[in-house]
């Protein structure tokens, strides 16, 4: 569903500007089917450019210092109503062959606050710009004829403090299945390594949903495959029940001797294929990409993939490139990934956000460790229902060591509803995933706030605490280094040309906390926001065993002018050179 979209610009508070939106006399919270303006399904949308998604209408806006710190300072947010609501729309035929199947639209990504209608029924609201959401369509369609779908984005507030962009910013579907399928995010493997990774058991869970009007009786087969498409363990389950309207998980155990093992420098990928079966006719299935491997963090000797010490060597990834905003083509994501991994690099944070689903897969794929970040940190129903969406979008990735609660909590870091709210929601994810650790990037209170709490530390800023004290005090935690930085420049200029805001290298200092004094792995980490100037931090393990855990991460903005190792466009800058020499101590520069 990705092409042959419509899009204008409507206006965020002016109605007769927003193409009479919520003008009609019946609004569509007051009868079934009677979007108005751009909702109604007879909208005139001729004159309307022709765009593909993924698509970010922010980044062609003008420079502005009256603009938004979130948006780049393009001329958007709530001083520019008029540049801040984008309507979407697309025609689209359904065959009448398809009466009967289950329909759903899937949004990847909507930046932000989108509202969808289909054939002028309202499906919902989401507001948030980082979580995928799904309707389902199945009743407001056409059969056999035209459809139309719009979508109102209104990018007025601010959800970050980094460049978000606007817009339908990741890839659409429109998902068909039989009334008896596979649920969303339903499968989930689960592997357990043992006799020194000779042997591995998974543990699968496949929950199917019957949402048609009569109970359903089915067979249920799975099938496990290497990266060559050999089948290597398969299992089939009949007489299976559920009743209309019924949802449930069933769990299988497969045994793998002489697994092939995901790791960084050989990132196999196995793949579960699930299929239901009525009276021997095949009605759905499901594909899931999955990799074998264990993970462990050791409060004394750091994190451990497949029984083996690696040091996480790492950057803080904002999703945005130069020209192309936060739509970002897969295939860039793959080329970013080896860009890293060409310096040394071996994971990603995804600050401060879910990340795409082909960044993941594309993690996956060329073996990166990725830390997979929550926006927001609450504990009320609709911040725990992003952070389940989350994890049961990513918890098949092999690439994902470690979940996020979020970043820099002020306002709960350091008193009482921190440790609250981290243990509300640690425990709450725990129930969906018991394969992975949570932590948060903490900035302060490390001692008695949020970070007491922790199943890994996060340390933001070894400034704002001693890591050796904390660690005296709570033994039993793991830690990770997860935002540092204290150089700042511009490629390729030496010298300091304020006229065109360019700067000359140079140090912030190098940031001290407890024992560290000089570098035993030079790494950077640093947090940026769109406008920010990033850099690079020393730090030393000092030989204490427990500090191997705390590898930094670093932070690349691929659109900002002034970056940490990369430029807007991807090109090296010096310290991407000296923090290769700096994984490779023995490389020459």
């Amino acid at each position: 569903m990705d092409f042959d979209w419509l899009f204008a610009l409507g206006h965020a508070t002016d109605p007769a500007k927003d193409f009479n939106h919520l003008t009609a006399y019946f609004s569509y919270f007051a009868k079934a089917g009677y979007g108005d303006g751009p909702a109604a399904q007879n909208f005139d949308d001729r004159s309307w450019q022709k765009i593909d998604v993924p698509h970010d209408w922010c980044v062609n806006l003008p420079f502005t210092p009256r603009g938004g710190h979130s948006h780049g300072y393009r001329a958007i947010g709530i001083n520019f109503p008029e540049n801040s609501v984008g309507w979407y729309r697309k025609h689209f035929y359904i065959p009448a062959s398809d009466l009967g199947r289950k329909i759903f639209i899937h949004f990847e990504g909507v930046h932000r606050d989108a509202q969808v209608w289909v054939n002028g029924f309202y499906c919902g609201r989401n507001h948030s710009g980082y979580y995928g959401f799904e309707y389902d369509i199945t009743d407001y369609l056409n059969y056999g004829g035209n459809n139309v779908i719009a979508v109102r984005v209104d990018a007025s507030i601010e959800e970050g403090w980094y460049y978000e962009g606007a817009g339908i910013y990741r890839h659409v579907w429109l998902v068909k299945t039989s009334p008896l399928h596979v649920a969303r995010y339903g499968t989930f493997v689960a592997s357990q390594l043992l006799n020194q990774n000779r042997k591995a058991l998974l543990r699968v869970g496949t929950t199917i949903q019957n949402d048609g009007r009569n109970d359903a009786t089915f067979e249920l087969k799975e099938e496990i495959l290497n990266a060559q498409g050999k089948i290597i363990a398969q299992r089939e389950q009949q007489q299976l029940m559920l009743t209309a309207g019924q949802k449930c998980e069933w769990v299988s155990q497969f045994e793998i001797n002489d697994p092939q093992l995901w790791s960084i420098e050989n990132p196999y990928l196995h793949k579960l294929q699930t299929r239901i079966y009525q009276n021997g006719i095949l009605v759905d299935s499901y594909t899931t990409h999955f990799g074998i491997r264990s993970i462990r963090f050791s409060p004394d000797s750091g994190f451990f993939l497949n029984g083996q010490h690696v040091i996480i060597k790492g950057t803080n990834n904002h999703q945005d490139h130069a020209g192309v905003g936060t739509a970002i083509p897969d295939a860039l994501q793959e080329y970013r990934i080896k860009i890293l991994k060409s310096m040394g690099s071996n994971a990603i944070r995804t600050s401060h956000n879910p990340p795409s689903p082909a960044l993941l897969d594309a993690c996956d794929r060329l073996g990166m460790l990725v830390l997979d970040e929550n926006r927001l940190m609450g504990s009320n129903e609709e911040h725990l229902s992003y952070l389940r969406d989350m994890i049961l979008r990513d918890r098949n990735h092999p690439s994902v060591i470690l979940w996020s609660l979020g970043n820099e909590e002020w306002g709960i870091e350091c008193n009482e509803k921190g440790p609250r709210i981290g243990t509300t929601m640690q425990d709450y994810g725990s129930r969906i995933d018991t394969t992975r650790p949570f932590t948060t990037a903490c900035s302060g209170c490390w001692d008695n706030g949020t970070g007491s709490v922790l199943q890994v530390m996060g340390y933001n800023y070894i400034v704002h605490g001693k890591i050796d004290e904390h660690h005296r005090l709570f033994p039993w935690q793991p830690a990770v280094g997860t935002e540092e930085s204290n150089t700042i420049g511009t490629r390729g200029i030496y010298v300091d040309d304020e006229e065109n805001g360019r700067i000359g290298p140079r140090g912030l200092g190098t940031e001290i906390g407890g024992n560290f004094t000089a570098s035993d792995l030079f790494w950077p980490d640093c947090f940026t926001g769109q406008d920010s100037i990033t850099g690079a931090n020393p730090i030393r393990s000092n030989g204490l065993p427990y500090r191997r855990s705390m590898e930094l991460l670093t932070c690349v903005d691929f659109q900002k002018i002034f970056s940490i190792i990369l430029n807007r466009v991807g090109l090296r800058i010096r310290s991407c050179i000296l923090l290769h020499t700096g994984t490779e101590p023995d490389r020459t520069v």
